[in-house]
């Protein structure tokens, strides 16, 4: 059974920084095609974050943090980073980990954490 735990969420100011945390089991983390992060702020649909990819390692990240947050990750650990700098309110939300699996020629994201609750003051 896949597992997705997220940890590392809190309270900050603006311009703080926090790093969330997302350790997988149940699964070859390697046979993942990626693994990211997606956020959902209140009344706001869900919106993606950054993408890394477990074999090569490459990062993707939306253009709202790109400069501002970093995913690295642990093959070894099965465990993903994103650490979260120069945070500003609008970043306020619920961050969640995800894993995506191929499925003939595409890359779904089909596994979840909980979440992880971030609040950014002014």
């Amino acid at each position: 059974q896949v597992q997705l735990m997220e940890s590392g969420g809190g309270s900050v100011q603006a311009g703080g920084s926090l790093r969330l945390s997302c350790a997988a089991s149940g699964y070859s983390y390697l046979s993942y095609c990626a693994v990211g992060w997606f956020r959902q702020a209140p009344g706001k649909e869900r919106e993606w974050v950054a993408t890394i990819t477990p074999t090569g390692g490459t990062t993707l990240y939306a253009s709202s943090v790109k400069g501002r947050f970093t995913i690295s990750q642990d093959n070894a650990k099965s465990t993903q980073w994103l650490q979260m700098n120069s945070l500003k309110p609008e970043d306020t939300a619920m961050y969640y980990c995800a894993a995506a699996q191929s499925i003939g020629n595409r890359c779904n994201y089909n596994y979840w954490g909980q979440g992880t609750r971030v609040a950014v003051s002014s």
